[in-house]
């Protein structure tokens, strides 16, 4: 398997806080709640992340009187591996030469 591209900051919030939650259907206001995000942050990111399906998306099936059903989100198969993998690979010492102090 190739090297992961590591996510956003932002997105690897989003991610952590909906597999925190697997396999429930949470809304976006929980995912703002959860990671301190804005709502002009997460939901760009829910949307980007379904398009990719790593997460499946559904409106809300019994609203209560009064508001409007809300979208639910939660990971998929495929966003539940990636979210696996990206630990896996955060878990791996890293390659990188630690740089010489001169003097040390």
């Amino acid at each position: 398997m190739g090297r992961i591209r590591r996510p956003s900051g932002q997105t690897l919030a989003v991610l952590w806080a909906l597999a925190e939650e697997a396999p429930a259907w949470v809304h976006g206001y929980e995912l703002c709640r959860a990671t301190g995000l804005k709502a002009g942050t997460v939901y760009p990111i829910l949307i980007r992340l379904a398009e990719r399906g790593q997460l499946d998306a559904r409106w809300e099936a019994d609203a209560p009187l009064g508001r409007p059903a809300r979208h639910l989100y939660r990971l998929s198969a495929d966003g539940a591996q990636y979210v696996a993998d990206l630990r896996r690979e955060a878990a791996k010492p890293s390659r990188t030469p630690k740089p010489q102090i001169a003097g040390a």
